[in-house]
């Protein structure tokens, strides 16, 4: 998936076996679905070998799933890029995520962690997280406690504006630095940081309107804007 990836069991029936069966998934979807690879599923789709009507049964729910959020968020989640190409990596990160910590639960593992690449989802006690300077990425500007709950954010720091606004295409987003989202799940958490992040500023009162979410968000001046029931979740804060 183009990112570390880790997964902490504390479950004491938790087994090898369980563990190979996790990071098996995520190579699975990274096959499919990278967009780097051009031997993935969405690279042949993206250059017409294969309909998306004629895709896999995975690339297919993703595609609805997309166009779902996209319904859900005023067209502001568009998995279509400025090129016309499809790039559903918005969605698909916390999805798997999601996924993985479902076949943990399946196999009996009540108390885990799954981080790839900054997403999270945790299951069974409560955990500490960080959220990252963005401006000076081996700082933490907050420390938070989520228990059962998914968190994502957005931002251009690592990674470049690969966000776009769906209705401003040919303008970069350039008035905000990250946006962190907490959600019921990783998978909810991710799709509306993406959406909100496309936004721009306008994009925390998005998280805010929207039920089950809270956010925090960094602008390109530095300046800390959360939403009404974000501080619940900090334990610790040593920037804003």
């Amino acid at each position: 998936m183009g990112m570390p990836i880790t997964v902490q069991v504390e479950d004491s029936v938790v087994n090898a076996e369980i563990l190979d069966r996790v990071f098996d998934y995520f190579q699975k979807i990274d096959d499919r679905f990278s967009t780097y690879k051009p031997d993935s599923e969405i690279s042949r789709i993206n250059r017409g070998e294969i309909k998306p009507r004629d895709s896999s049964h995975e690339v297919k729910i993703v595609f609805s799933l997309a166009e779902l959020t996209k319904e859900q968020t005023g067209g502001y989640f568009d998995i279509t890029t400025p090129e016309g190409k499809l790039d559903p990596s918005g969605l698909v990160k916390g999805w798997a995520i999601h996924n993985a910590g479902k076949l943990l639960e399946k196999a009996g593992m009540k108390d885990f962690f799954i981080d790839a690449g900054g997403d999270i989802q945790t299951c069974g006690k409560a955990r500490r997280v960080g959220i990252k300077n963005p401006f000076k990425q081996d700082e933490i500007v907050k420390v938070l406690e989520i228990q059962n709950q998914g968190m994502a954010t957005s931002g251009t720091y690592i990674r470049g504006q690969h966000i776009y606004n769906p209705y401003q295409k040919d303008q970069d987003i350039s008035n905000i630095r990250s946006l962190t989202v907490v959600g019921p799940n990783v998978y909810e958490a991710d799709r509306m940081a993406t959406a909100a992040f496309a936004q721009g500023l306008d994009g925390i009162m998005f998280i805010e309107k929207f039920p089950g979410l809270e956010g925090f968000m960094i602008d390109m001046q530095g300046i800390g804007t959360e939403t009404s029931g974000f501080s619940k979740y900090v334990r610790e804060e040593i920037y804003a």
